[in-house]
């Protein structure tokens, strides 16, 4: 496991506890309901889901010709996070003021979702697309050595 994909998945067990909290506290005091919900369940959306989820699938997905995308994965896990840490903290306000602070926060965690598929674009191949580099591969290197 890289760096990233252990950030992602360390990141998302913080957010999975934050989501817990605020879920306890809605009980302990049912008026936090209203200017948390939201915050509440996109921590535990993105925050544990699909800070998981990439990290996962940055780890498991086939690498195909074994490439490597450590700027990739930077770049989703600090846009990703900007952008929720953004929004769980300035949401529950209200929308007021903080409003274009907001609309950055959804642009951050969107670009993060668009790097993402850029990303796995690249790693979702078919059989036949596998066996082609394999053979373009071992072809190369004949020819190197």
């Amino acid at each position: 496991m890289f760096f990233y994909e252990f950030l992602f998945v360390r990141t998302s067990l913080f957010w999975l506890l934050v989501t817990g909290v605020l879920g306890l506290l809605f009980y302990l005091d049912p008026g936090l309901i209203g200017s948390w919900r939201s915050a509440h369940v996109h921590a535990g959306v993105v925050g544990f889901f699909m800070n998981m989820v990439f990290g996962v699938a940055y780890w498991m997905m086939p690498r195909p010709g074994q490439i490597k995308q450590p700027r990739l994965e930077a770049l989703t896990y600090w846009s990703l996070n900007a952008g929720l840490l953004l929004r769980v903290a300035l949401e529950p306000l209200g929308a007021g003021g903080f409003r274009p602070w907001l609309v950055l926060s959804a642009a951050l965690q969107l670009f993060a979702m668009a790097v993402f598929v850029y990303a796995m674009s690249r790693r979702v191949v078919t059989n036949e697309m596998l066996w082609r580099l394999r053979e373009e591969r071992e072809r190369r290197r004949k020819k190197g050595g």
